[in-house]
């Protein structure tokens, strides 16, 4: 069971290249497949925190290999939206570089801080994750953008504002904070319980 989210996490980081991969040999041919591999990936995001969480094997080493691997997972998913739907991702550019501009914001100033990335795991980002899965079946599935695109691009942006003020208000650098007001009670001294279904 200590190994399970390990492994986990690893076939979620090798999906990424396969998702790329499909997207860019078989274009439209594989799309239904991505999106049964993107559902197939967000389970085993789910599960690997739980199962860690409920053996006791949530590490920090552990929560940072979960973190980095979902950036490479979604952004693999994003490369096969672009490649299946080029002109569609064209349009809708400065929007997507609003939101890579505030994830580069946020390992900056992380950096800066802390002298290691950041891995909050928190509250909106999970939220931004279950719309990045609604504007990405809309994105490969249906070569739609809409409303499940300007949502992701909202909600994107107000978690990385809400992960750069868990940074900024962090006396030290922590994973699994749910929240800004969250680390706003980590500084005042307030340590809060964790839970098996939430970090």
């Amino acid at each position: 069971m200590n190994t399970i989210p390990y492994i986990l996490i690893a076939i979620r980081f090798i999906l990424a290249p396969v998702i790329i991969s499909l997207a860019y040999l078989n274009g439209a041919e594989s799309r239904f497949l991505i999106l049964g591999l993107m559902y197939f990936g967000l389970l085993t995001d789910i599960f690997d925190g739980i199962i860690a969480r409920k053996v006791g094997v949530s590490s920090e080493k552990l929560r940072r290999f979960d973190s980095q691997t979902d950036l490479v997972f979604w952004l693999s998913l994003g490369f096969a939206s672009y490649f299946l739907n080029p002109e569609l991702i064209k349009n809708e550019w400065p929007a997507i570089l609003l939101i890579f501009v505030m994830e580069a914001l946020c390992y900056l100033i992380s950096f800066m801080k802390f002298g290691k990335e950041t891995c909050t795991h928190a509250f909106m980002s999970k939220m931004w994750g279950l719309s990045l899965l609604i504007a990405f079946t809309y994105l490969i599935g249906f070569q739609q953008a809409g409303w499940a695109f300007y949502l992701t691009v909202g909600l994107g942006f107000i978690s990385h504002l809400d992960v750069i003020l868990i940074i900024l208000l962090l006396p030290k650098w922590q994973y699994d904070v749910p929240s800004s007001y969250h680390a706003w009670k980590i500084r005042s001294g307030k340590q809060r319980k964790k839970t098996v279904f939430f970090n």
